[in-house]
């Protein structure tokens, strides 16, 4: 091969590089941006969340003031809203972003303590009913209407994160898309399930049936 043919081959190879390293930085970036817009849909999950413990501390306080509530229907909030305290405990430096649990167990994990928070919060709420006195108390009707409010934002959130997961994941599994998500170490992000009884809110109705 004569000294022309080796620089049209190496000119050709320079391309090819040029080429493939512009392919490949435009698809990181794209799968970058897809990904960060799953971690802050992921904070605002966390957010609602957070909003819902915040407010079991004076749900607690109100009807513990209740006579003869029931102890027992109160404790399993309490110990509920303390495994999702310890499922929510920060993992990575103070002051760091939110991001989604590393494996499908820890997120797993995240909902069921999520879940059984929120079937201790129904399995009360149908107890108070027994109660007038709380029906009546101003304090618990703003509780009932802040709870069913972050409720709603709760299964719009999930709903949203959903969605972007489902584009991110889209993403990294396309071809040739998928080879560089492999090289890059995009990996695929879980979904909220609908397990039995976790797709729907409590209940926070505090009417008496007709």
């Amino acid at each position: 091969m004569g000294r022309i043919g080796v620089i049209g081959c190496l000119l050709v190879l320079v391309l090819a590089l040029v080429v493939f390293g512009g392919y490949y930085v435009s698809v990181r970036n794209n799968l970058v941006a897809l990904d960060q817009a799953v971690q802050s849909q992921w904070a605002q999950v966390e957010n609602v969340y957070q909003r819902r413990f915040d407010l079991i501390p004076n749900l607690v306080r109100t009807v513990q003031g209740a006579a003869n509530f029931e102890k027992s229907t109160l404790q399993a909030v309490v110990e509920a809203r303390a495994r999702v305290g310890q499922v929510q405990a920060p993992s990575g430096p103070p002051g760091a972003a939110a991001s989604v649990p590393n494996s499908p167990q820890q997120f797993q994990q995240f909902e069921q303590a999520q879940a059984g928070l929120s079937g201790a919060l129904s399995r009360l709420l149908v107890v108070v009913e027994r109660y007038p006195d709380l029906k009546s108390n101003q304090s618990f009707l703003e509780l009932q209407s802040e709870l069913e409010g972050t409720e709603n934002r709760i299964a719009v959130e999930r709903k949203r994160f959903n969605e972007v997961a489902q584009q991110y994941n889209t993403a990294i599994l396309r071809f040739p898309a998928n080879i560089v998500a492999k090289m890059s170490g995009f990996t695929k992000k879980p979904y909220f399930q609908g397990a039995a009884g976790s797709a729907q809110a409590p209940e926070v109705n505090f009417s008496f049936p007709k």
